[in-house]
């Protein structure tokens, strides 16, 4: 361990480091003007964004120490990291249906599941080497697509409760079970979860190249090997964002009624609210 701080000591002042933060100089200087000119159109959004970049910095550079100090680790220190970022992102994601009993365990399970699935298919197939570094960066994109996904399932399956609450309570007056009388806004919901990486999935190429693939050529990689291996990235995501929010959506949608299969009027009160 103290070699492994020493050795981050010594990278935090290379030549490369230095001149990142140089970088970011200039790449705030470029937010400072748009905040400034937000501030004097009285937009709103100025002091959140302006929190929001200084959270991004402290915990980005935090991730970069942490992943330096933990290089050269045995590489169980992946999974205990892994599971940390399942963790938090659950939490995090959960906020979007907090209002639904059992939101953060279904987060827990849906994310857990759907990129716990996609990282160890895709160990086993090689498509990720099962080095500290590439557990830890390849697996947190995963998290993040599957923490996205989840949010907006959430998101969209309680906005639909609350559009269609006559229509289910018709459904379920008719004694049709409740899995059935939710049956089209889950299936709504996952659909509406889907389309950010859906719409990625169809720009590829066309309309932006992703960061993984622009890395990979900036760092001299074979561009068409660079090309497939984005595109084996993209399919990860997608995998894990399916995954995700058919199993959130599926647990979630049994917490939202009572034991006399009526929706849950505390649920929909305080989503009303």
């Amino acid at each position: 361990m103290i070699a492994a701080v020493e050795r981050l000591a010594s990278q935090s002042v290379d030549s490369t480091v230095l001149r990142g933060f140089a970088q970011i100089g200039l790449s705030v200087a470029l937010v400072v003007v748009v905040l400034a000119v937000a501030a004097v159109r009285r937009f709103e959004f100025h002091h959140e964004t302006g929190t929001a970049v200084g959270r991004g910095f402290v915990q980005i550079l935090a991730a970069g120490s942490v992943i330096g100090l933990l290089l050269n680790a045995h590489l169980a220190w992946a999974g205990v990291v892994l599971a940390f970022m399942i963790g938090a992102a659950a939490w995090i994601s959960h906020e979007r249906g907090a209002q639904i009993p059992g939101a953060f365990r279904t987060s827990v399970v849906s994310i857990a599941f759907g990129t716990g699935s996609v990282i160890v298919a895709m160990s086993l197939a090689g498509a990720i080497e099962t080095t500290m570094r590439d557990l830890i960066v390849v697996g947190s994109m995963v998290i993040a697509m599957s923490m996205k996904t989840n949010s907006l399932a959430l998101d969209r399956f309680v906005g639909e409760l609350e559009s269609n609450r006559e229509e289910i309570e018709a459904v379920l007056s008719l004694g049709a079970p409740p899995e059935r009388a939710v049956e089209a806004y889950v299936s709504t919901s996952v659909y509406g979860a889907l389309i950010p990486i859906v719409d990625r999935v169809k720009s590829l190429g066309i309309v932006s190249i992703p960061g993984m693939m622009a890395g990979m050529i900036i760092a001299g990689a074979n561009p068409i090997y660079a090309a497939q291996y984005q595109f084996v990235i993209m399919l990860m995501l997608f995998s894990a964002a399916g995954l995700t929010s058919m199993t959130s959506t599926y647990l979630v949608s049994g917490y939202v009624f009572t034991d006399a299969d009526q929706l849950d009027p505390a649920v929909l009160g305080t989503t009303e609210a």
